[in-house]
């Protein structure tokens, strides 16, 4: 699959420098010849951002460049950690875990040489099941064969925890989306519930093959999700996000950033921050959820020091980092 990617990423940067002879940074001291991101599952956001946020780097940065399948956020850190992918892109509530060596892949490993790189998006949760079952609620996946995306991912680290919390004991698995997708439709699960950006694109495929129900949390289950995990947010999914979905639904999120090691070169972090901070409109062509990769959400980063690099860039352009979190 790497393989794969990096060949069609390699041919789209050679094109795109050869038409249009894009700029590349003067200073590529130390810059690799090839650069990783760490995504997740095929189906899901991570998928589609991460290759196209390689794309980008690969044509404006004269970098190979290239999208790398993984389990999710929980495997990104520590590969990151690891200097086996140069960006990653994370959640931060397992970037979070990960940080004080509590991570379930690499558990007692603090993840201290992580960098942040710049905001992302709000990640919702979310669950999707075929009209037919009857299943309109968390509550309603006792006993209930539910996949939860790939292990070690977002969904499938928080999931399991949000239905304990509700004394909910469902039969949970692990899959990517796109096979969570199929699995539903085939009859061998009975819930998929997930977390991604909006709109998910494994979702709006079975809305527009299946007839199924979205479905976030009732106002009891909301407020108990609130108030026991303190890393989500109140976050609401617009009524329309999938034509099945007519109205409004109550949900938690948590906020992505990309990540690099603390070692890459400040001046590729800093050309890698700018790239994609500065050319917003060119992201949201990627995918919607970039309409969130903005300056005034750099501050949803409350405990994960910034490279040096994206310091230097928020610096010129008036953002203030605090002091505890520049390297």
């Amino acid at each position: 699959m790497k393989s794969i990617a990096k060949a069609i990423t390699t041919i789209a940067v050679g094109a795109a420098l050869v038409a249009s002879g894009a700029s590349i940074a003067q200073d590529r001291t130390g810059w690799p010849r090839d650069l990783t991101v760490g995504t997740a599952s095929q189906g899901g956001v991570y998928f589609v951002y991460g290759n196209g946020l390689a794309g980008f780097i690969g044509e404006s940065l004269g970098i190979n460049a290239s999208g790398e399948v993984t389990g999710g956020p929980v495997q990104n850190v520590t590969l990151v950690q690891m200097k086996e992918h140069d960006i990653g892109l994370v959640t931060m509530g397992p970037m979070y875990e990960a940080w004080t060596g509590k991570s379930e892949l690499a558990p007692g490993l603090p993840h201290t040489d992580v960098r942040a790189l710049f905001p992302m998006y709000e990640t919702p949760f979310q669950c999707v099941a075929m009209r037919s079952s009857g299943i309109t609620s968390v509550s309603d996946l006792g006993g209930k064969r539910v996949s939860v995306g790939p292990a070690g991912g977002t969904p499938g680290t928080y999931w399991p925890r949000f239905m304990e919390s509700l004394g909910v004991n469902a039969r949970v698995s692990n899959s990517g989306a796109a096979d969570a997708a199929s699995q539903l439709k085939d009859g061998l699960i009975d819930t998929f519930c997930f977390a991604a950006g909006l709109p998910i694109g494994a979702f709006s495929q079975l809305a527009a093959e299946a007839d199924v129900v979205t479905f976030g949390f009732t106002p009891d289950e909301h407020a108990k999700i609130l108030a026991a995990f303190p890393e989500v947010s109140d976050f609401t999914i617009p009524g329309g996000t999938y034509t099945v979905q007519p109205d409004a639904q109550h949900s938690v999120a948590m906020w992505n950033f990309a990540v690099a090691h603390r070692d890459m070169p400040e001046s590729l972090a800093y050309e890698i921050t700018k790239l994609v901070m500065d050319n917003n409109d060119r992201m949201v062509q990627v995918h919607a959820a970039a309409r969130a990769t903005l300056l005034e959400n750099v501050g949803n980063n409350g405990f994960l020091p910034f490279h040096a690099g994206a310091v230097r860039y928020y610096d010129e352009k008036g953002v203030t980092i605090p002091d505890n979190l520049k390297d």
